[in-house]
């Protein structure tokens, strides 16, 4: 172990969340004082409106296990993770976890105990789940999609909870995708994996940070960066739009020379120019989303922007970009 270094970084993104706080440190040192690994942790602030990014600062001044990343506004959740990891200084592994407790920090030995064994990805399946029915229905469809749609696999009931060796994350730190749907990358850089189950408590505090309208934008970054089927579906929309008004029109001149009728009326006309708008319209619709993410991907921008840091019980001041 490199000197002055944890061996363990846990890794956690925090948004508005001053209702949990004090009892998510108190958990967080409970486990760091009861494991035998050197362990330290990283707390990044997505912009917090509330008292968070205050009472961060507090602790990563008082307690020098424990850093601080105030990002300059609210990029999101996967960004702030991103950022999180260009700051870790682990030996040996990372553990994500979110701040409202719902993914328990004292699973941590359990993780490292697989880690040891030789996995490079040690991620945790919920056997149990304290959320909503709709939310637990929503989110399987889409994993049970993912998988029919994609290559990378990710497991049902899994998330951003998960431990990862030192060298996964250094490969997550160099792929610069904007669009960034991390355990999707996490699944897709490979090496052992090894999931290992939990019961997901409800959350206690505080509102999800996940409502339906983001976790339908999460679903769409994850299929769009991953999946090429949504272009393949479009071509063969448009092949079988393509024979279905062939079809139209060899029945129509058909039943005019051979059977002397005429047809008659706007509904086959309506049908058709519908059928054909819709289906032009949806391909549009695709083509803008991948067109959309090239956009923004070529413009190199910074992924996020660290406003200041707190490290060692020391602040640093300025901006740092990835």
């Amino acid at each position: 172990m490199e000197k002055n270094k944890p061996q363990v970084n846990l890794l956690i993104p925090l948004y508005n969340e001053e209702e949990v706080y004090d009892k998510l440190i108190e958990r967080l040192t409970n486990v760091i004082e009861k494991t035998t690994l050197d362990v330290s942790v990283i707390l990044v602030d997505d912009g917090s409106k509330d008292k968070t990014p205050f009472f961060m600062r507090e602790t990563a001044l008082k307690d020098e296990r424990f850093s601080a990343v105030f990002l300059s506004r609210n990029f999101g959740h996967q960004l702030a993770l991103t950022a999180g990891l260009t700051c870790i200084n682990a030996t040996e592994a990372v553990l994500i976890l979110d701040g409202d407790l719902q993914d328990p920090p004292e699973l941590l030995d359990k993780f490292y105990a697989y880690y040891k064994e030789g996995y490079d990805v040690v991620y945790a399946e919920r056997s149990s789940n304290a959320e909503k029915s709709f939310k637990r229905l929503t989110s399987r469809w889409f994993y049970q999609l993912f998988d029919r749609m994609t290559e990378t696999k990710i497991p049902l009931n899994t998330g951003d909870f998960a431990l990862i060796s030192r060298r996964v994350a250094d490969i997550l730190n160099q792929m610069p995708e904007e669009r960034r749907f991390i355990r999707g990358m996490r699944s897709w850089v490979g090496f052992k994996q090894k999931g290992i189950f939990f019961d997901r408590p409800q959350r206690e505090y505080g509102e999800t940070k996940y409502p339906l309208t983001k976790m339908l934008r999460l679903a769409l970054d994850g299929i769009f960066s991953f999946s090429e089927v949504p272009i393949k579906l479009i071509i063969n929309l448009g092949i079988l739009a393509v024979l279905s008004s062939f079809i139209f029109l060899t029945i129509t001149l058909y039943r005019k020379f051979y059977l002397d009728v005429v047809g008659e009326g706007f509904t086959a006309l309506i049908f058709a120019i519908t059928l054909f708008g819709g289906v032009q319209l949806i391909s549009i619709g695709v083509l803008g989303e991948y067109i959309v993410r090239i956009f923004f991907q070529v413009k190199e921008r910074p992924l996020f922007i660290i406003e200041s840091r707190i490290e060692k019980q020391k602040e640093i001041n300025g901006q740092e970009i990835l």
